[in-house]
Formats: C-alpha cells, structure tokens, sequence
C-alpha cells in the first residue's frame, strides 16, 4: 500500500488503467501502466450485471482473484458503496480484498435504489469513519479512494459542495478523493486547494491536458469504463461487418 500511495506523489499524475477482467489486466501491464483500478461497470457488464451493486459480492472476488493471479500491477478495486450499509459489512468485504493482494479500493458517497442519489455528507463521513477504524483495529492497510460523485450528478453549487466533503472525508480517514465528471479547470483547482489529499479524475471528452491536469494540482487519472465500451462497439460492428457482408475478412484487417 506505501508503494502505491507514493505513486499519488509523483511530479506527473499516476496515469490509472481502468480494467475488468485477467487479459484487460495484461494490457495495462504490457502498455506500461503502473497501477490499475477495476471499473464497476465494466466488470459487471462481462458477467451480465447492471452497474450499481447488481453483482454478488462473492462473484467480484473471484474476478478480483483472477486479475491478481494475472497481473503484478497493483490493483485498487471499486466496492461502489461498499455491498452494504454496515461498516462491520464493508471492512470485511474490504479485509477479503486486502488479503487477495489488493492495495486500494474505491467506495462512492451516492447509493443506487431506484436511482442514484447523494449521500448526506455526515452520515456518509461517520459511516467512512467506522470502517476505517475497523480496519485500523485489524491492521488492515489498504489507500482508500472516496468517490464524491457531486459533479456526476450534476449538483447545484458542485464545486463548492466537493470542497466541504472533500474536507469532511479528509478527516473520516480517506487517503485519496475521486471526482468523477469534473472536467472545468476553475473546479479542478478549487478542488485540489480545499484538501491536502491526492485528487483523482476520471477521462472525459473535455478533461484538460495532462500537463495542465499536473499544474492544476491533479495526482492520479482514471480511464473509467470507456475503453471496454469502445471494444465492444469495435466488435459489435465487427460482427455487423461480417454478417453484411458474407466474408470473415473484417476480422483480420
């Protein structure tokens, strides 16, 4: 977990490939990543879930064993918000990540029922504060993300509100903050002035550069769940291509 927790340190921000399964692990490895992340979606969609803690817990894991088994990346794992609302529940799904070699993980402020909605900005922190001092009591060490997901949302006054939990989870015990969506540049610095925490992005068609991502404060991107869309839009028109056209030579083009 220290190695991976000086990787946020770095003059540039640590580039995280976003991964679903052992061969997406080997192509982050063989491209050079130093570290990558699961994508919930993703993960979820190759085993036929919806996003939003429609997959089991345990089926997780043993995707989570495998990427292991494949890769000597370091790994952080998205629990989206935990598989529970009881921080007894989350340390232990948390400590079964741990001793699978996982360094960190993600868990979200916003809760899937009908739709996604916000979590109160308290109850969320306490929530976070018991789990860390779950596993703090067990001697568990893994970087623990917080997701913030005002600006997915589209919260009114985002950046403002993104500075007060990023100020609250600070003090719950979070090691790092992920703002899903937040692409202004005026938002990103307010942002990464509010906390001494490592800030994390997510790719979007209007993130700013990298170079003026590492000016703006930014300590780690993440790919999110595009590129497992754009290659199953890849085969899906692949497949198209072939059944239109009555050859199997898209394939080898």
């Amino acid at each position: 977990m220290n190695e991976f927790y000086s990787l946020h340190q770095q003059a540039t921000p640590l580039l995280l490939a976003n991964v679903w399964d052992a061969p997406s692990a080997k192509c982050a490895e063989q491209a050079g990543y130093q570290a990558m992340g699961t994508s919930s979606a993703a993960l979820a969609a190759v085993l036929g879930y919806e996003d939003g803690e429609n997959i089991p817990f345990e089926e997780l894991l043993f995707v989570v064993k495998r990427i292991t088994a494949s890769s000597l990346l370091p790994l952080s794992v998205d629990i989206e918000s935990g598989f529970s609302c009881d921080p007894l529940v989350i340390a232990d799904h948390i400590q079964q990540l741990a001793e699978l070699g996982v360094v960190g993980i993600n868990i979200e402020d916003s809760r899937v029922e009908d739709s996604r909605r916000l979590c109160d900005k308290d109850e969320f922190s306490e929530l976070l504060t018991q789990v860390c001092a779950h596993l703090t009591a067990r001697d568990v060490q893994i970087f623990i993300n917080v997701r913030c997901d005002v600006f997915l949302l589209g919260v009114e006054g985002a950046a403002e509100e993104a500075c007060m939990r990023a100020r609250s989870y600070q003090m719950a015990g979070a090691d790092g903050l992920f703002f899903p969506c937040i692409t202004a540049e005026q938002d990103i610095r307010k942002v990464t002035s509010s906390t001494s925490l490592p800030i994390n992005v997510m790719a979007m068609p209007e993130l700013p550069s990298v170079a003026k991502l590492t000016e703006l404060g930014v300590k780690r991107i993440s790919t999110g769940n595009f590129a497992h869309m754009a290659i199953y839009e890849r085969l899906s028109a692949t497949l198209t291509q072939i059944k239109t056209q009555g050859s199997c030579q898209s394939l080898f083009e």
